[in-house]
Protein backbone atom coordinates (compact mmCIF):
# COMPACT_ATOMS: atom_id res chain seq x y z
CA UNK A 1 0.00 0.00 0.00
CA UNK A 2 1.30 3.17 -1.06
CA UNK A 3 1.17 6.87 1.20
CA UNK A 4 -0.29 9.58 -0.34
CA UNK A 5 3.29 10.79 0.19
CA UNK A 6 6.27 11.77 -2.41
CA UNK A 7 8.51 9.16 -0.15
CA UNK A 8 5.86 6.95 -0.46
CA UNK A 9 4.78 6.86 -4.21
CA UNK A 10 8.23 8.09 -5.50
CA UNK A 11 9.69 4.50 -4.49
CA UNK A 12 7.39 2.53 -6.33
CA UNK A 13 9.52 0.57 -9.35
CA UNK A 14 7.96 1.81 -12.61
CA UNK A 15 6.53 -0.74 -14.22
CA UNK A 16 8.82 -2.90 -16.47
CA UNK A 17 7.21 -2.39 -19.57
CA UNK A 18 7.52 0.98 -20.16
CA UNK A 19 11.25 1.64 -20.11
CA UNK A 20 11.13 -2.08 -22.68
CA UNK A 21 8.68 0.04 -24.92
CA UNK A 22 11.65 3.03 -26.31
CA UNK A 23 9.13 4.49 -28.24
CA UNK A 24 5.50 5.98 -28.28
CA UNK A 25 3.70 8.69 -30.15
CA UNK A 26 1.62 11.60 -28.39
CA UNK A 27 -1.16 12.56 -30.57
CA UNK A 28 -2.60 16.72 -29.78
CA UNK A 29 -5.98 16.88 -30.70
CA UNK A 30 -9.03 19.72 -29.31
CA UNK A 31 -10.75 22.70 -30.49
CA UNK A 32 -7.37 24.23 -31.00
CA UNK A 33 -7.21 21.71 -34.16
CA UNK A 34 -10.09 24.42 -35.72
CA UNK A 35 -8.03 27.39 -36.07
CA UNK A 36 -5.45 25.13 -36.52
CA UNK A 37 -2.92 28.69 -36.71
CA UNK A 38 -0.04 28.91 -35.21
CA UNK A 39 -0.50 27.11 -32.08
CA UNK A 40 -2.37 24.71 -29.74
CA UNK A 41 -2.12 27.83 -27.33
CA UNK A 42 -4.21 29.85 -29.43
CA UNK A 43 -6.66 30.81 -26.83
CA UNK A 44 -4.57 32.54 -24.68
CA UNK A 45 -2.56 33.85 -27.23
CA UNK A 46 -5.52 35.80 -28.57
CA UNK A 47 -7.30 36.21 -25.87
CA UNK A 48 -4.97 36.67 -22.96
CA UNK A 49 -1.31 37.95 -24.34
CA UNK A 50 -3.36 39.48 -27.02
CA UNK A 51 -0.27 38.97 -29.57
CA UNK A 52 -0.63 40.50 -32.88
CA UNK A 53 -0.71 37.89 -35.61
CA UNK A 54 -3.35 35.75 -33.64
CA UNK A 55 -5.70 38.67 -32.98
CA UNK A 56 -5.00 39.92 -36.87
CA UNK A 57 -6.37 36.31 -38.21
CA UNK A 58 -9.17 36.77 -35.81
CA UNK A 59 -10.17 39.94 -37.60
CA UNK A 60 -9.49 38.66 -40.60
CA UNK A 61 -11.41 35.62 -40.59
CA UNK A 62 -14.11 35.40 -38.24
CA UNK A 63 -16.88 37.85 -37.30
CA UNK A 64 -16.79 40.87 -34.79
CA UNK A 65 -17.76 38.76 -31.14
CA UNK A 66 -16.74 35.12 -32.18
CA UNK A 67 -16.01 33.71 -29.14
CA UNK A 68 -12.93 30.65 -28.42
CA UNK A 69 -16.53 28.54 -27.49
CA UNK A 70 -17.59 29.14 -30.99
CA UNK A 71 -14.75 26.95 -32.34
CA UNK A 72 -16.62 24.29 -30.46
CA UNK A 73 -19.39 22.99 -32.89
CA UNK A 74 -16.52 23.34 -36.08
CA UNK A 75 -14.34 20.38 -34.31
CA UNK A 76 -16.29 18.10 -36.25
CA UNK A 77 -14.08 14.54 -36.74
CA UNK A 78 -15.98 13.58 -39.60
CA UNK A 79 -12.95 11.94 -41.42
CA UNK A 80 -11.92 10.36 -38.04
CA UNK A 81 -10.94 6.52 -38.58
CA UNK A 82 -9.93 5.09 -35.61
CA UNK A 83 -8.71 1.97 -36.90
CA UNK A 84 -6.78 3.63 -39.69
CA UNK A 85 -5.22 5.68 -36.70
CA UNK A 86 -4.29 2.49 -35.07
CA UNK A 87 -2.78 0.64 -38.22
CA UNK A 88 -0.40 3.68 -38.76
CA UNK A 89 0.46 3.78 -34.96
CA UNK A 90 1.20 0.06 -35.38
CA UNK A 91 3.41 1.23 -38.74
CA UNK A 92 5.42 3.46 -36.85
CA UNK A 93 7.11 0.81 -34.33
CA UNK A 94 5.57 2.76 -31.31
CA UNK A 95 4.75 0.66 -28.60
CA UNK A 96 2.41 3.32 -26.55
CA UNK A 97 0.10 6.12 -27.64
CA UNK A 98 -0.84 8.87 -25.35
CA UNK A 99 -3.74 10.86 -26.49
CA UNK A 100 -4.67 14.24 -25.56
CA UNK A 101 -7.88 13.80 -23.08
CA UNK A 102 -8.07 17.16 -22.30
CA UNK A 103 -5.95 20.18 -22.91
CA UNK A 104 -5.73 23.40 -20.93
CA UNK A 105 -8.73 24.85 -22.67
CA UNK A 106 -10.94 22.13 -20.96
CA UNK A 107 -12.31 20.62 -23.89
CA UNK A 108 -12.76 16.98 -22.50
CA UNK A 109 -12.37 14.22 -25.90
CA UNK A 110 -15.00 12.24 -23.40
CA UNK A 111 -17.75 12.47 -22.58
CA UNK A 112 -16.89 13.88 -19.19
CA UNK A 113 -19.71 14.51 -16.71
CA UNK A 114 -17.62 17.24 -15.24
CA UNK A 115 -17.60 19.11 -18.26
CA UNK A 116 -21.37 20.40 -19.06
CA UNK A 117 -21.78 21.47 -22.86
CA UNK A 118 -17.57 21.61 -23.58
CA UNK A 119 -16.81 18.07 -24.55
CA UNK A 120 -16.25 15.52 -28.10
CA UNK A 121 -19.85 14.19 -27.07
CA UNK A 122 -22.00 16.76 -26.43
CA UNK A 123 -20.43 19.14 -28.91
CA UNK A 124 -18.59 19.37 -32.81
CA UNK A 125 -17.97 15.42 -33.86
CA UNK A 126 -20.96 13.94 -31.08
CA UNK A 127 -18.69 11.36 -30.62
CA UNK A 128 -16.55 9.85 -28.01
CA UNK A 129 -13.26 9.96 -29.20
CA UNK A 130 -11.57 8.66 -26.22
CA UNK A 131 -13.01 5.71 -26.14
CA UNK A 132 -12.80 4.60 -30.20
CA UNK A 133 -9.46 5.40 -30.28
CA UNK A 134 -8.82 3.04 -27.11
CA UNK A 135 -10.55 0.42 -28.84
CA UNK A 136 -9.29 0.44 -31.96
CA UNK A 137 -5.81 0.24 -30.62
CA UNK A 138 -6.60 -2.15 -28.09
CA UNK A 139 -8.34 -4.34 -30.82
CA UNK A 140 -5.59 -4.13 -33.76
CA UNK A 141 -2.36 -3.46 -31.86
CA UNK A 142 0.17 -4.06 -28.92
CA UNK A 143 0.58 -0.82 -28.16
CA UNK A 144 0.08 0.46 -24.45
CA UNK A 145 -2.97 3.04 -24.31
CA UNK A 146 -2.14 6.66 -22.37
CA UNK A 147 -3.97 9.96 -21.32
CA UNK A 148 -2.54 12.83 -21.31
CA UNK A 149 -4.60 15.33 -18.89
CA UNK A 150 -4.12 19.11 -18.23
CA UNK A 151 -4.63 19.28 -14.25
CA UNK A 152 -5.50 23.48 -14.96
CA UNK A 153 -7.72 25.33 -17.08
CA UNK A 154 -6.65 28.89 -18.40
CA UNK A 155 -10.02 30.55 -18.23
CA UNK A 156 -12.26 28.35 -15.84
CA UNK A 157 -13.43 30.73 -13.76
CA UNK A 158 -13.08 28.35 -10.71
CA UNK A 159 -9.57 27.93 -11.22
CA UNK A 160 -8.90 31.54 -11.97
CA UNK A 161 -11.20 32.18 -8.82
CA UNK A 162 -9.16 30.15 -6.33
CA UNK A 163 -6.13 31.21 -8.07
CA UNK A 164 -7.29 34.76 -7.31
CA UNK A 165 -7.37 33.21 -3.55
CA UNK A 166 -3.58 32.08 -4.04
CA UNK A 167 -5.15 28.62 -4.21
CA UNK A 168 -6.39 28.77 -0.39
CA UNK A 169 -9.54 27.58 -1.82
CA UNK A 170 -10.07 24.45 -3.79
CA UNK A 171 -12.98 24.42 -5.97
CA UNK A 172 -11.88 23.48 -9.31
CA UNK A 173 -9.80 21.07 -8.78
CA UNK A 174 -12.13 18.99 -6.17
CA UNK A 175 -15.54 19.88 -8.70
CA UNK A 176 -13.21 19.63 -12.22
CA UNK A 177 -9.85 18.19 -12.41
CA UNK A 178 -9.66 15.43 -9.58
CA UNK A 179 -13.73 13.80 -10.84
CA UNK A 180 -12.31 14.10 -14.46
CA UNK A 181 -9.09 11.79 -14.16
CA UNK A 182 -10.74 9.39 -11.77
CA UNK A 183 -12.84 9.13 -14.52
CA UNK A 184 -10.64 8.47 -17.25
CA UNK A 185 -8.82 5.94 -15.65
CA UNK A 186 -12.24 3.97 -14.20
CA UNK A 187 -13.04 4.52 -17.86
CA UNK A 188 -10.56 3.70 -20.31
CA UNK A 189 -8.22 2.04 -17.93
CA UNK A 190 -5.24 4.10 -19.73
CA UNK A 191 -1.60 2.88 -19.01
CA UNK A 192 -0.17 5.97 -18.61
CA UNK A 193 -0.92 9.34 -17.01
CA UNK A 194 0.36 12.19 -18.63
CA UNK A 195 -0.15 14.91 -16.46
CA UNK A 196 0.47 18.20 -17.40
CA UNK A 197 -0.53 22.40 -16.46
CA UNK A 198 -0.06 22.94 -13.10
CA UNK A 199 -1.34 26.57 -13.10
CA UNK A 200 1.77 27.41 -10.67
CA UNK A 201 -0.38 25.84 -7.93
CA UNK A 202 1.33 23.76 -5.79
CA UNK A 203 0.65 19.70 -5.84
CA UNK A 204 -0.95 20.17 -2.26
CA UNK A 205 -3.44 22.68 -3.96
CA UNK A 206 -4.00 19.52 -6.91
CA UNK A 207 -4.40 16.85 -4.18
CA UNK A 208 -1.62 14.81 -6.71
CA UNK A 209 -0.02 12.21 -3.88
CA UNK A 210 -3.99 11.28 -2.84
CA UNK A 211 -4.83 10.82 -6.54
CA UNK A 212 -1.57 8.61 -7.14
CA UNK A 213 -1.89 6.78 -4.17
CA UNK A 214 -5.20 5.82 -5.20
CA UNK A 215 -3.96 5.12 -8.77
CA UNK A 216 -1.66 3.10 -7.61
CA UNK A 217 -3.37 1.02 -5.06
CA UNK A 218 -6.31 0.57 -5.80
CA UNK A 219 -7.44 1.53 -9.46
CA UNK A 220 -7.86 -0.83 -12.49
CA UNK A 221 -4.13 -0.26 -13.63
CA UNK A 222 -2.77 -0.25 -10.88
CA UNK A 223 -0.25 -2.88 -11.25
CA UNK A 224 0.38 -1.58 -14.94
CA UNK A 225 -0.46 2.29 -15.15
CA UNK A 226 3.10 4.58 -15.59
CA UNK A 227 3.06 8.50 -14.72
CA UNK A 228 4.97 11.47 -15.10
CA UNK A 229 6.54 14.50 -12.95
CA UNK A 230 3.90 17.58 -13.72
CA UNK A 231 2.01 16.99 -10.43
CA UNK A 232 2.03 20.74 -9.40
CA UNK A 233 4.67 23.29 -9.37
CA UNK A 234 7.94 22.12 -8.22
CA UNK A 235 6.93 18.58 -8.98
CA UNK A 236 8.75 18.37 -12.58
CA UNK A 237 11.62 15.99 -12.70
CA UNK A 238 11.69 15.50 -8.99
CA UNK A 239 8.69 13.49 -8.27
CA UNK A 240 6.24 10.62 -9.77
CA UNK A 241 7.15 8.33 -12.24
CA UNK A 242 9.75 8.63 -15.55
CA UNK A 243 10.40 12.34 -15.45
CA UNK A 244 10.19 14.89 -18.43
CA UNK A 245 12.02 17.82 -17.22
CA UNK A 246 10.86 19.89 -19.69
CA UNK A 247 9.32 19.89 -23.46
CA UNK A 248 11.80 18.46 -25.92
CA UNK A 249 14.39 17.04 -23.15
CA UNK A 250 17.26 15.16 -24.49
CA UNK A 251 20.77 15.99 -22.15
CA UNK A 252 22.96 13.71 -23.87
CA UNK A 253 23.85 11.83 -21.03
CA UNK A 254 23.00 9.70 -18.69
CA UNK A 255 20.51 10.12 -15.95
CA UNK A 256 19.95 7.88 -12.80
CA UNK A 257 16.19 8.33 -13.10
CA UNK A 258 14.01 7.30 -16.30
CA UNK A 259 12.96 9.67 -18.15
CA UNK A 260 11.31 10.86 -21.71
CA UNK A 261 12.14 12.84 -24.45
CA UNK A 262 8.82 14.16 -25.72
CA UNK A 263 9.15 16.36 -28.32
CA UNK A 264 6.99 17.41 -31.76
CA UNK A 265 7.77 16.44 -35.51
CA UNK A 266 6.89 20.08 -36.08
CA UNK A 267 9.34 22.38 -34.51
CA UNK A 268 7.38 24.90 -34.01
CA UNK A 269 3.75 23.49 -32.49
CA UNK A 270 2.14 20.43 -30.22
CA UNK A 271 -1.30 20.79 -32.51
CA UNK A 272 -1.91 20.88 -36.15
CA UNK A 273 -0.83 24.31 -38.01
CA UNK A 274 -2.56 24.99 -41.00
CA UNK A 275 0.26 27.40 -41.53
CA UNK A 276 2.80 25.30 -41.55
CA UNK A 277 6.05 25.23 -44.24
CA UNK A 278 7.91 21.72 -45.06
CA UNK A 279 10.97 23.26 -43.88
CA UNK A 280 9.11 23.47 -40.06
CA UNK A 281 8.60 19.22 -40.21
CA UNK A 282 11.79 17.53 -38.89
CA UNK A 283 13.22 14.74 -41.19
CA UNK A 284 13.26 11.46 -40.74
CA UNK A 285 16.92 11.61 -40.43
CA UNK A 286 16.50 14.28 -37.43
CA UNK A 287 13.77 11.73 -35.73
CA UNK A 288 16.46 8.98 -35.98
CA UNK A 289 18.93 10.64 -34.64
CA UNK A 290 17.08 11.79 -31.38
CA UNK A 291 15.61 7.93 -30.87
CA UNK A 292 19.27 7.45 -30.98
CA UNK A 293 20.84 9.48 -28.66
CA UNK A 294 17.20 9.36 -26.10
CA UNK A 295 17.30 5.68 -26.14
CA UNK A 296 21.36 5.42 -25.42
CA UNK A 297 21.27 7.59 -22.80
CA UNK A 298 18.33 5.48 -21.30
CA UNK A 299 15.44 7.81 -22.32
CA UNK A 300 12.05 6.98 -24.49
CA UNK A 301 10.87 9.42 -27.25
CA UNK A 302 7.28 10.28 -27.29
CA UNK A 303 7.05 12.49 -30.54
CA UNK A 304 4.30 13.99 -31.24
CA UNK A 305 1.98 14.65 -34.22
CA UNK A 306 -1.28 16.80 -34.42
CA UNK A 307 -4.40 16.01 -36.04
CA UNK A 308 -6.78 17.97 -38.29
CA UNK A 309 -9.87 19.05 -37.07
CA UNK A 310 -11.81 16.89 -39.18
CA UNK A 311 -9.86 13.89 -37.35
CA UNK A 312 -6.87 13.46 -40.18
CA UNK A 313 -3.74 12.23 -40.05
CA UNK A 314 -1.90 14.57 -42.05
CA UNK A 315 -0.03 12.60 -44.92
CA UNK A 316 3.32 14.44 -43.51
CA UNK A 317 2.53 12.98 -40.48
CA UNK A 318 1.68 9.55 -41.26
CA UNK A 319 5.10 9.51 -43.72
CA UNK A 320 7.40 10.20 -40.74
CA UNK A 321 5.41 7.75 -38.79
CA UNK A 322 5.96 4.72 -41.32
CA UNK A 323 9.11 5.50 -41.97
CA UNK A 324 10.13 5.32 -38.23
CA UNK A 325 8.63 1.70 -38.62
CA UNK A 326 10.64 1.03 -41.76
CA UNK A 327 13.65 1.91 -39.78
CA UNK A 328 12.65 0.04 -36.66
CA UNK A 329 11.54 -2.85 -38.52
CA UNK A 330 15.52 -3.28 -39.21
CA UNK A 331 17.24 -1.61 -36.02
CA UNK A 332 14.33 -2.32 -33.48
CA UNK A 333 16.91 -4.86 -31.62
CA UNK A 334 19.06 -2.17 -31.00
CA UNK A 335 16.23 0.06 -29.47
CA UNK A 336 13.40 -2.29 -27.38
CA UNK A 337 14.37 -3.81 -24.57
CA UNK A 338 18.06 -2.33 -24.35
CA UNK A 339 19.96 -0.69 -21.23
CA UNK A 340 22.13 1.76 -21.23
CA UNK A 341 26.17 0.58 -22.30
CA UNK A 342 29.03 1.27 -20.09
CA UNK A 343 29.37 4.02 -22.83
CA UNK A 344 26.68 6.26 -24.33
CA UNK A 345 28.43 7.80 -27.53
CA UNK A 346 31.92 7.22 -29.61
CA UNK A 347 35.00 8.93 -28.49
CA UNK A 348 36.76 8.71 -31.62
CA UNK A 349 33.95 9.01 -33.93
CA UNK A 350 30.65 11.53 -33.72
CA UNK A 351 27.27 10.23 -34.20
CA UNK A 352 27.91 6.77 -32.84
CA UNK A 353 25.90 5.79 -30.04
CA UNK A 354 25.59 2.76 -27.96
CA UNK A 355 22.58 0.52 -26.49
CA UNK A 356 23.13 -2.87 -24.80
CA UNK A 357 20.66 -6.11 -25.41
CA UNK A 358 21.31 -7.83 -21.92
CA UNK A 359 19.57 -10.94 -23.45
CA UNK A 360 21.86 -11.73 -26.07
CA UNK A 361 25.35 -9.72 -24.66
CA UNK A 362 24.95 -8.12 -27.59
CA UNK A 363 26.46 -4.21 -27.66
CA UNK A 364 25.28 -2.25 -30.39
CA UNK A 365 26.77 0.71 -32.08
CA UNK A 366 24.37 2.60 -34.09
CA UNK A 367 25.96 5.02 -36.49
CA UNK A 368 24.40 7.92 -38.09
CA UNK A 369 26.67 8.95 -40.98
CA UNK A 370 28.22 6.50 -43.33
CA UNK A 371 31.79 7.04 -43.64
CA UNK A 372 33.43 7.78 -47.23
CA UNK A 373 36.09 5.88 -46.36
CA UNK A 374 34.11 2.45 -45.59
CA UNK A 375 35.74 1.85 -42.17
CA UNK A 376 34.20 3.25 -39.09
CA UNK A 377 36.34 3.92 -36.32
CA UNK A 378 35.34 3.09 -33.13
CA UNK A 379 36.96 4.43 -30.09
CA UNK A 380 35.06 2.52 -26.84
CA UNK A 381 34.50 -1.26 -27.93
CA UNK A 382 37.75 -3.76 -26.47
CA UNK A 383 37.74 -6.39 -28.66
CA UNK A 384 38.55 -10.03 -27.79
CA UNK A 385 40.76 -11.63 -31.23
CA UNK A 386 39.48 -14.32 -32.63
CA UNK A 387 36.28 -14.31 -30.73
CA UNK A 388 34.18 -10.60 -31.31
CA UNK A 389 32.28 -11.38 -33.85
CA UNK A 390 30.85 -7.83 -35.94
CA UNK A 391 27.74 -7.65 -37.93
CA UNK A 392 25.53 -5.31 -39.42
CA UNK A 393 22.17 -5.35 -38.83
CA UNK A 394 19.95 -6.29 -41.99
CA UNK A 395 23.01 -7.62 -43.41
CA UNK A 396 24.04 -11.42 -43.37
CA UNK A 397 27.80 -12.14 -43.64
CA UNK A 398 30.17 -11.05 -40.50
CA UNK A 399 32.25 -7.59 -41.10
CA UNK A 400 36.03 -7.68 -41.13
CA UNK A 401 37.51 -5.70 -38.05
CA UNK A 402 41.18 -4.79 -36.57
CA UNK A 403 41.70 -3.85 -32.93
CA UNK A 404 43.63 -0.70 -31.95
CA UNK A 405 45.51 -0.08 -29.37
CA UNK A 406 44.18 -0.89 -25.56
CA UNK A 407 40.64 -0.33 -26.81
CA UNK A 408 38.87 0.70 -30.17
CA UNK A 409 38.30 -1.34 -33.60
CA UNK A 410 37.96 -0.14 -37.19
CA UNK A 411 35.62 -2.65 -39.14
CA UNK A 412 35.41 -2.90 -42.64
CA UNK A 413 31.64 -2.00 -43.63
CA UNK A 414 30.67 -4.20 -46.83
CA UNK A 415 30.69 -1.62 -50.36
CA UNK A 416 26.62 -1.62 -50.91
CA UNK A 417 24.72 0.33 -53.58
CA UNK A 418 21.87 2.31 -51.98
CA UNK A 419 19.65 -0.19 -53.19
CA UNK A 420 21.23 -3.11 -51.38
CA UNK A 421 21.49 -0.84 -48.13
CA UNK A 422 19.77 -2.52 -44.94
CA UNK A 423 18.04 0.22 -44.30
CA UNK A 424 18.71 4.29 -44.59
CA UNK A 425 19.04 6.98 -41.85
CA UNK A 426 21.29 5.10 -39.50
CA UNK A 427 22.83 1.58 -39.30
CA UNK A 428 23.45 -0.71 -36.41
CA UNK A 429 26.63 -2.34 -35.98
CA UNK A 430 25.95 -5.90 -33.29
CA UNK A 431 28.85 -6.68 -31.34
CA UNK A 432 29.18 -9.79 -29.34
CA UNK A 433 32.17 -10.86 -27.05
CA UNK A 434 33.17 -7.92 -26.42
CA UNK A 435 35.07 -7.24 -22.77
Amino acid sequence: QYEPTWGSLDARPLPAWFDEAKFGVFIHWGVFSVPSFGSEWFWWYWQKEKREPYVKFMETNYPPGFSYGDFGPLFTAEFFDPNQWADILKASGAKYVVLTSKHHEGFTLWGSKYSWNWNAVDVGPKRDLVAELATSVRNRTDLHFGLYHSLFEWFNPLFLEDATNVFKTRKFPTSKSLPELYEIVTKYQPEIIWSDGNGNAPDTYWNSTGFLAWLYNESPVRDTVVTNDRWGAGSICTHGGFYTCSDRYNPGHLLPHKWENCMTIDKKSWGYRRDAQLDDYLTVKDLVKQLVETVSCGGNLLMNIGPTHDGRIAVIFEERLRQMGAWLKVNGEAIYGTKPWRAQNDTVTPNVWYTFSPKEGKVNAIFLNWPVSGTLELGEPQAKLGETQVKLTGYEKLLKWVALRETGIIVALPQLTPEQLPCQWGWTLQLTDIN
